[in-house]
């Protein structure tokens, strides 16, 4: 038999077999053997996309394709790393011979071709599972489960319950999707040596513009038209006494320059803010810029100088800066009990049931689990000592209160998080917190322009905690009170 010619491909695949004898090698080959058989005994959860639970989709989805690829990969380094030791040692071993009539050779391309056929099946397969699963709400939610327990429960509840995370936080494109996941490696290790904030800093650093994320689906720039808000509360007295309050929004855009969009997102409006804190609630400077009028204003809070403003972080506005809890939105006491009344879960016909539903919700609970023990004990006890009669006749929607209660607190408050009522503000509208009035405080600019404080440049007030506003009769809307 005789030798490969020099620089032939038999001379190429020769060392390849000879050389592939090593342990790193072998390890890898034992490596994809083992990935390969266990994709093949997962391969339902494959096809189906789902485990489970998160632990055991880190296992299918992301451990699983680690151990195939990194056995791939192991096989060429351990053939590289071999041959470099035999030069350096000069071993002159001859290669063995290859002859495209060996029966040999020719079961070894075969095998060499079906495992690569295979190789590229299993592989992609895997690859496209773990894009997949890192791009679930399972992933983003539920894999570091202590750590983003708030915002998983806010995002369960919210409008947004059925958008995937990755539509918002990354987007389309790879080049977001590479970048989110190169920032998510350095949040996996403080995971793993518990070193990550508590609570987590909000608004997040570097998110990818609302322009490119929420103006998918949404359209600043189209006209909208004015919009009815009703709105109920409940007064801290023993009938819990319900009024209610209607709003006409003034939503506007679509080139017209009044109502709330209008005014901030219009083709040719570009406002630029500078932030005193990282939660942006303190705005001391404020610079208006219309492209079409060419008007250009800069507004400076009151009791603040220019030069101090100087150094601060500007940013130009878009949507997140209102909307800044879209989807993790986190109630205050009075306004979650306010709405769990409104709409029927706790009952107006308890006697002080929204005096004591805010006070039981505002008391502080080392955890979730004591919490939950503790606010119907309470509840329930109230109610059995200073009105007998009623809880025996109503001792179900008594506990059920209590439940609906617990609901609330473990929605909002995660004490193992450092989360309680109030740590997110939530921007929309100034009720609650600044929201609006972080710049609408009527400051004036040198020129004599002012960021109004009037109330109808947003909205107009139809009725103001009325018991039966006459609007909603004449809309046909009182029942929905």
């Amino acid at each position: 038999m005789r030798r490969p010619t020099e620089g032939g491909w038999r001379a190429w695949l020769s060392p390849l077999v000879y050389l592939s004898s090593n342990r790193i090698s072998l390890l890898g080959v034992v490596a994809v053997t083992t990935g390969g058989v266990l994709w093949l005994f997962l391969l339902p959860s494959f096809l189906r996309g789902e485990a489970p639970n998160p632990y055991i989709g880190i296992l299918i989805f992301l451990a699983l394709p680690a151990v195939f690829f990194g056995g791939l990969a192991l096989i060429p380094l351990g053939i590289a790393l071999e041959r470099r030791r035999r030069r350096r040692l000069g071993d002159a071993a001859p290669h063995p011979v290859l002859d495209r009539r060996s029966p040999e050779l020719r079961r070894l391309l075969t095998f060499f071709g079906v495992t690569t056929v295979a190789n590229l099946i299993i592989g992609s397969q895997l690859a496209y599972r773990a894009v997949h699963y890192m791009d679930s709400v399972t992933f983003c939610g539920q894999t570091c489960h202590k750590v983003m327990a708030p915002e998983f429960a806010a995002y369960q509840g919210s409008p947004h319950s059925r958008v995937a995370c990755v539509a918002c936080h990354i987007g389309p494109g790879a080049s977001w999707f590479v970048r989110s996941k190169l920032s998510g490696t350095g949040q996996v290790f403080a995971t793993i040596l518990n070193t990550y904030p508590r609570p987590i800093p909000a608004p997040v650093e570097n998110l990818r513009p609302a322009r490119e994320t929420c103006e998918q689906c949404h359209w600043p720039q189209k006209f909208g038209a004015d919009r009815l808000r009703v709105l109920s509360s409940f007064a801290t007295d023993e009938g819990n006494t319900r009024t209610t309050t209607v709003l006409l929004m003034r939503i506007g855009g679509g080139h017209d320059r009044r109502g709330i969009h209008g005014a901030h997102l219009d083709p040719g409006v570009t406002i630029e803010y500078a932030h005193a804190d990282r939660a942006r609630q303190n705005i001391p400077w404020v610079r208006y810029q219309n492209a079409t009028t060419g008007r250009t204003t800069v507004y400076v809070a009151a009791d603040v100088s220019p030069e101090s403003v100087r150094g601060l972080p500007r940013r130009i506005m878009d949507c997140m800066d209102c909307h800044n809890r879209p989807t993790h939105a986190f109630e205050l006491p009075e306004p979650a009990v306010n709405h769990a009344l409104a709409i029927g879960r706790l009952s107006p016909a308890l006697p002080w049931v929204k005096k004591m539903a805010t006070e039981l919700l505002k008391r502080e609970y080392a955890s979730q689990e004591e919490a939950a023990q503790a606010i119907p004990a309470a509840l329930e006890r109230y109610y059995r000592e200073h009105y007998p009669q009623i809880y025996r006749k109503n001792r179900d929607e008594i506990a059920r209160a209590g439940r609906v209660l617990v609901e609330i607190h473990q929605r909002n408050v995660f004490p193992t998080m450092k989360v309680n009522w109030g740590t997110y503000p939530n921007n929309i509208g100034h009720s609650d917190f600044p929201g609006c009035f972080r710049c609408h405080d009527d400051r004036t600019a040198a020129d004599g322009h002012k960021i109004t404080q009037d109330c109808n440049a947003c909205h107009r007030i139809l009725a103001m905690e009325e018991p039966s506003p006459k609007i909603l009769a004449e809309l046909g809307l009182s029942d929905a009170q």
